[in-house]
């Protein structure tokens, strides 16, 4: 009985000893595995071109420091705020030049101009500084039609004092940071005033077409607001 009894408890001792290696083998693979990778920020879905990066969109994630760039986002806060270049892959390393803080800024193959008014037909009274919009021509010989497939960045939109269109209260450009669409749809009711001056981003091709159509005067814009400015998914 003695005998079974040592028996017994060697072989429960034994186990005890057997996890108890074992655990200590798992602890120092997780610390090493701990050791070789890096934590970058990753889109937590698909984010189009255009979009602000909000908090809710990003998150951290390991990868193996041997595949590790140092163009990689590390920090949550360096991303939020920024504007996507190009549109982003869910879980993909976000890289330091496929977003832009100063989004309302033109990019290295843009200037931002200002429309003539006479160029211009009709004003999206809901535009923005920081939207896109779509661009139409519309010519007195019928001939109207969309000018550019890609829509383009207003850099600023100023009333008749020459002060910013926007909601002094609520401004649509912290409400788009803070991916607050409500804030940002009701921003637009409650404007300080009218458009009266619109600055566009465009690259340098796509102002001499706008100039070479209206300077004739047998054409002029239309500009529209896109919903995509405020739908963009989160």
């Amino acid at each position: 009985m003695n005998r079974r009894r040592s028996l017994l408890i060697s072989f429960i001792a034994a186990l005890l000893a057997g996890g108890l290696v074992y655990g200590v083998y798992v602890l120092q693979v997780n610390q090493v595995e701990l050791q070789q990778t890096v934590q970058v920020v990753v889109p937590k879905d698909f984010i189009r071109a255009g979009t602000m990066v909000g908090s809710d969109m990003v998150e951290l994630r390991a990868m193996q420091k041997g595949s590790f760039a140092s163009s990689m986002i590390t920090e949550l806060d360096e991303i939020v705020g920024q504007e996507t270049l190009i549109p982003l892959g869910k879980h993909e390393p976000i890289l330091k030049w496929k977003v832009n803080r100063y989004h309302l800024l033109p990019n290295e193959h843009q200037a931002t101009f200002q429309i003539p008014k006479e160029y211009v037909l009709s004003v999206s009274n809901g535009i923005r500084a920081g939207d896109r919009v779509r661009i139409y021509v519309s010519a007195a010989d019928g001939s109207s039609r969309k000018l550019f497939e890609n829509e383009i960045m207003v850099a600023s939109v100023k009333s008749s004092a020459n002060v910013e269109v926007d909601n002094p209260k609520s401004s649509n450009l912290m409400s788009k940071v803070e991916g607050d669409k409500e804030k940002m749809y009701a921003s637009r009711l409650e404007a300080n005033g009218a458009i009266d001056q619109i600055n566009l981003n465009l690259a340098e091709e796509e102002w001499l077409k706008i100039d070479q159509l209206c300077s004739s005067k047998k054409a002029k814009l239309v500009i529209a607001f896109s919903s995509s400015s405020i739908l963009a998914p989160n």
